[in-house]
Order: C-alpha cells, then sequence, then structure tokens
C-alpha cells in the first residue's frame, strides 16, 4: 500500500513541479521535485532492506522528506500567484500517518523480539 501510494503521490508532484515551471517558480519545483519523489524511493528501497532496523532507518528518511515535502507544500499553498495544491497537503498528511505507523509498528516488533530474545 505504501509502495503504491508513495509512487502516485511522486508522478502527481512531478506534474506539480512542471506546473511551477510554467510560471517560473523554478527553485520551489527544484525543492518539491526533489523531496517529494524522494519519499517512495526510500520506501522502495526499505522494500529490500538488509534488516529490521534497516527498514526502520530507511522509512524514517522517507518521513523526513514527507516532512519536508509538506513544508514546501505549505510555502506554495500560502504564497501568492501559486498554483493550487490542497490535494496534495492532503495527500502527503496520509503518507505522514501511514509511515509513522509503519515505524511505530515496526520499532514495536522489534522491541520484542529482542526483549523475547534476552530472556
Amino acid at each position: 500500500m505504501i509502495v503504491d501510494l508513495t509512487f502516485d503521490f511522486s508522478k502527481a508532484i512531478i506534474n506539480y513541479s512542471e506546473k511551477l515551471e510554467t510560471v517560473r517558480k523554478f527553485n520551489l519545483s527544484n525543492q518539491l521535485f526533489r523531496s517529494g519523489t524522494a519519499i517512495g524511493a526510500n520506501v522502495r528501497e526499505a522494500q529490500n532492506a538488509e534488516s529490521k532496523s534497516d527498514f526502520i532507518h530507511k522509512m524514517k528518511v522517507a518521513a523526513k522528506e514527507a516532512d519536508e515535502t509538506e513544508y514546501w507544500l505549505m510555502l506554495c499553498s500560502a504564497a501568492e500567484n501559486y498554483p493550487e495544491c490542497g490535494e496534495l497537503l492532503k495527500n502527503i498528511e496520509t503518507i505522514q500517518k501511514v509511515l509513522s505507523k509503519i515505524i511505530a509498528t515496526s520499532k514495536a516488533s522489534s522491541n520484542f523480539q529482542i526483549s523475547k530474545s534476552s530472556n
């Protein structure tokens, strides 16, 4: 689910970045493009993690990229003469919630395994 969610979000970010470029907002377009597409790239990379801690680390990196992306989208939303991005803001909030849940669940199961094996 998160792989598909972030892939679809990346496609939407590409389209929005192109809209920004048509109105000559190149700097913000660049920043948003990089952070917005990095979320899915890190989630995808986490699917091939070498360990549970590697998986959690990669998901945390994806969460950081999601936070940065939210910031850029909030700036676009607040600035004058920028294309509308309300749907992207809703989508990034959903992605942040899912990532947070995945990280928390992974940490909890990791802690359970550690405490179980130390007994």
